[in-house]
Order: structure tokens, then sequence, then C-alpha cells
């Protein structure tokens, strides 16, 4: 029974039985010491718990100004952490956002592109990229997943977590709204989701690892197993004294809103802000967890979002804030994204305005460890003189790439300092509804030469081009400044095999009865 799903960990050293033969091998004093020394590394070793939303906005939590948001946990962890301004993802939509997170390297280098994995992808994140998981298992970590891989499924499950670097994964491999949702419950006791989500497709699976334990999933039971998943993980570490990665990728605020029943009709901002406070309740149980284990001082815990909102789902679709456009889009309501680092003791709270990236998080955690970076090109820093407030950021720049890129248009925006140049505009079906029609999706492929300039400090909207009056000379150093970081970066960037044009094969869509008839519909189990 999915309920009844309890983690079984395997603990020791990395490496199981193999390194348990290597170590029979040598005298018994030598091998005692060796793991006193292993065991003596791993307590000083920091914990990570990486929480990401999906589709949240910029302007959508209390801490980023919005007015009737319930989200007292994050607000909390925004006073007492290190609040980012100018956080970006590297994409505007969610599997190439993912695959940067994870990889520390742009999506085109790992060929996730262009637009999103789909339930019978034949590609998926390659099993060459080295993701933050396998950085961290290798320096003795206990890693875990729970929630939204959206990385690719592949055949034999061969793309998924557990293939990655985590020892464990509870969640769903796509997007929850990649399969028929109209006749399911999203609300309890019995509010059906809002539209249909995706149709001709098997139902949304839950994974535990690579195994199906239910299908289509139980949203209002979703988020609680989640939770307690999470806590049993942190407690069994904490037990053991094992340092550990939780990568919490949390399926709200994504369409269709769903919420359990703690969380249903309380919120001032209807389904969406019902889904938004149980996100918010999650973060509240993470650090919850970590403060019953003794473990708050030792472990970062790092929030983001993966992409900007879909405005074109209106009061479902959450909020940009002042920022232009949303998800699709490479205007900052694309990508600049909320973002809180929180470590008591260590990060001192506050307000940064310092330029960073998702690109950032897997540097910056393999430095705080003590591990060994991937020899790979990677695209991010380490912040950790953003965290402790020891020096500026190490990033000075950020490219804004869209959903579909390509070596001919390279970026279509690059941000130098507080200056932002952009070459294209395209609008998306995702910031459809929006009163801007630079937003909207039959809004075409726009060239500009020179390119659209905006003072972000001043005009974080993008409304006003510094270049409608003129160019003088200070604009004319701006402009080639970025000229040439560009240039520069379009020279180191390389765009592997695309991932997703590898195409679909409905044989590849889980199915927890394989032999049934007739798929997709008859892929139910409980």
């Amino acid at each position: 029974m999915v309920l009844g799903v309890r983690a079984r960990y395997r603990r020791g050293l990395p490496g199981g039985s193999a390194m348990g033969q290597r170590v029979l091998g040598v005298p018994w004093a030598v091998a005692f010491l060796a793991l006193l020394a292993l065991r003596g590394a791993a307590a000083a070793a920091p914990n990570f718990v990486l929480v990401l939303a999906d589709d949240l906005g910029f302007g959508d939590l209390g801490s980023y100004g919005h007015p009737s948001s319930a989200t007292p946990h994050l607000d909390w962890m925004a006073s007492r952490g290190l609040r980012f301004t100018d956080f970006y993802s590297s994409s505007s939509v969610c599997s190439p956002s993912r695959a940067a997170l994870l990889t520390g390297r742009f999506q085109m280098r790992s060929g996730v592109y262009p637009g999103v994995f789909s339930p019978g992808s034949r590609g998926g994140l390659p099993l060459s990229e080295v993701t933050i998981a396998e950085v961290l298992k290798a320096a003795g970590y206990a890693t875990a997943m729970v929630g939204k891989w959206h990385l690719g499924l592949g055949m034999n499950a061969s793309f998924l977590p557990i293939h990655q670097g985590f020892d464990h994964f509870l969640g769903v491999p796509y997007s929850h709204d990649q399969g028929p949702c109209q006749n399911l419950t999203c609300f309890p006791p019995d509010i059906k989701c809002f539209g249909t989500c995706d149709q001709g497709v098997v139902p949304v699976p839950l994974l535990w690892n690579q195994s199906i334990v239910q299908q289509p999933v139980s949203f209002p039971d979703l988020v609680p197993l989640y939770n307690k998943f999470s806590r049993n993980f942190i407690a069994d570490c904490a037990r053991q004294g094992i340092p550990f990665l939780l990568y919490y990728a949390s399926h709200h605020t994504h369409y269709p809103q769903f919420a359990s029943q703690e969380y249903t009709g309380q919120s001032q901002r209807g389904p969406f802000g019902d889904a938004l406070a149980e996100f918010d309740g999650s973060v509240g149980q993470l650090l919850q967890a970590l403060k019953d284990n003794g473990l708050a001082n030792t472990t970062l815990v790092f929030f983001t979002s993966d992409n900007g909102p879909s405005t074109l789902r209106m009061a479902r679709g959450g909020s940009s804030g002042l920022l232009k456009c949303g998800k699709g889009t490479t205007y900052e309501g694309g990508m600049r994204e909320p973002a809180v680092a929180y470590w008591p003791g260590r990060i001192t709270p506050g307000v940064t305005h310092e330029l960073a990236s998702t690109l950032d998080v897997l540097p910056t955690l393999t430095a705080l460890a003590g591990a060994a970076l991937p020899k790979v090109a990677l695209d991010g820093y380490d912040l950790s003189p953003v965290l402790f407030g020891s020096g500026k950021s190490p990033r000075q720049t950020m490219f804004f790439y869209p959903p579909s890129p390509d070596p001919l248009h390279g970026p279509f925006a690059v941000r130098f300092g507080k200056y932002k140049a952009h070459y294209f505009t395209q609008g998306s079906l995702h910031s459809d509804t929006t009163p801007d029609e630079a937003c909207h999706g039959l809004t075409p492929l726009t060239p500009h030469l020179p390119p659209l300039l905006f003072d972000l400090e001043s005009d974080p909207a993008e409304n006003y081009d510094l270049l409608q009056s003129g160019v003088g000379p200070e604009l004319l150093q701006v402009l080639k400044e970025i000229e040439l970081h560009k240039v520069l970066f379009e020279q180191r960037m390389e765009f592997g095999e695309s991932q997703i044009r590898k195409g679909r094969d409905p044989a590849l869509q889980p199915c927890c009865v394989p032999n049934c008839t007739p798929k997709p519909s008859c892929c139910h189990c409980s």
C-alpha cells in the first residue's frame, strides 16, 4: 500500500560491500584508523536541503511583496536567512532549468532542449552528466529526492534519479499535468482538478525508486507522503551520523493546483493559494525536522523556483510581481526567481542584490562539502563569499536562452552588472493574458540591433530602453563590454545532442500493468 512506503536506507562506507572487501585486505589497525578518519570527515560535513518550487513567480511570496500569500515559514526563513533579489534560473521552462540546477551547466551542454520531456520521451539527462547528488555521494553523503523529476524516464527507467546519484526517490517522473486529470480529485473531499491536463497518455504515476506504487497518483495524499519520507530520511541520517543531501522538488504551484485536507479552502488566493500554503507547510516541516534532530545549525537550506509563473492561468498561475512577463520568456519575469539561503549561525540574516543563479548551486555545495568538482566545463560559481558576507558574487553575467535555443541565435539576452541587453525577444503562450503584448504567445521572434538595453536597478520591469534617446559614451562602453562577454561565452558554449529531439515512444510510458489493454487508460493500480 502506497502510504506504507518507508525507506530502508543503505548505510556504511561509500561503495558498500566493495569497500568492505578492500578493507579486509589491509591490517586491521590501518583499516580502523581509516574508518575513524572517514567518520570524522563526515561529522564535519554540512547537510544540504535543496527546496525547489514549480512555476512560482518572483512576486508570489509575502517576503517578496505579495499582500495575500500565506507563506509564514518561507517568510520566516527569509527573515532569518539571506534573501536574494537578483537570482536567476537558467531557463524559463521546467526540464532545462532542472538539468542546469543539478549539473551546474547550461542545459544546452547536456542536450536538455528544446522544451521539456514528455511521458514517452526516449531521451533524458545523459548519464554522463555529473549531478550534485553524484558529487556528494562520492564524498560520503546519503542522497534522496522527493517530488518532480522531469529529466527523463527512458528505456528500463534508465534516466531516473536512482541512476543519477540519488540513493532514494519518491515522486513523479515528470510534470503532474502530463496525464489526464479531469476526473481526479485535486482538493478533498471531491473537488475535481481544474482543466483536463494532457490527454492520450497514461495516468500520472507515483514511483518509489523505479517501481510504480500508485497510478494515477492521489493528489490530496501526495504531499503528506513526501513530508513523512523527508522527516524519516532526515531522522535516519541524524541517527547514523551521516551527512545528507535532500532534494525536495515540489509540484507546487504548477497547474493543476492541489492540496491536502489541511490546506483546502484556507487561502485568500483560492486554489493557487491553497497549493502555495501546502508548499509553505512542507518547508515548515523540513525546518522542524532539522531542529528536532539537532541539525539546524549544521544544515544549509536553500530555496528557489524552477522558472517564472504561467500567467496564462491568471489567478491559478502566479505572479511575477513588478517584473515583465513570465514563464517561457527571457524577460525578467520568466527567469528571475525568489531565493533564500538559510543556515543558523553561519549565514547572517539580510538581503543581497548580488547576481546569482541555479547554475551556482553545484559549485557552492561542492565547495562547502569539501568535495571535488566534476572535470567538465561548468557555468556556475561558488557563492560562498555572498553567503557568508566575505565578498561580492563571482558571477558578473547571466545569459538568457529561450526554451528552444540554437547556436545561430545564441542567447536572447545578456545581463552584465545592472544592465541587460535583449538581442532577441519573443512571447510565449505560458505568458498570455497579461496586458503587455510583448509577453503573448502570438508575439513573434523579433531581432534587435542595436539591442534593447535596460537598467535593472532603476527599471526592473524592463519598460524603458536606454537607447531610445541615443547612445552616449557611457552606454556605448556598456554595449561593448556586453558584446565582448557574449562573444566569448558563445565561443565556449558547446551544444550537446538534443535529448528531446530523440522523440517519443508510447511503449516507454510507465504503466503499472504492463500488458493490460486498452492502453493508456488501463494503467491503474493503488
